[in-house]
């Protein structure tokens, strides 16, 4: 899935049990379009134990779709966009109150 959301962006959450939290993204999965945010859809994962370790309940964050986040401009969320400046590309967060570059 195509997205111009990028590793270390800062996102708000839109949809579902964690509406309103912010978080970096630390990891994307284009293939399933599901991003894991830092503190956010945190839950536990149960682990046996084994040679390695001791088992139990592991707190954990699981990643949420794609398009249930949205990209963070000082505190208000933000569209995506691509211009060309200067024969490059730059992303370009789009607002009520206009554009600006983004990198």
């Amino acid at each position: 899935m195509k997205t111009k959301l990028k590793k270390g962006d800062r996102v708000i959450v839109i949809a579902g049990k964690d509406k309103g939290k912010e978080g970096n993204i630390t990891f994307i999965d284009r293939k399933n379009g599901r991003v894991l945010v830092d503190g956010v859809n945190q839950g536990f994962k149960h682990q046996k134990p084994n040679a390695m370790g001791q088992g139990g309940r592991i707190e954990k964050e699981f990643p949420i779709h794609i398009s249930n986040v949205m990209y963070s401009l000082n505190g208000a969320p933000a569209r995506l966009g691509v211009e060309i400046k200067d024969d490059k590309k730059v992303r370009v967060a789009i607002t009520k109150n206009g554009r600006s570059v983004i990198d």
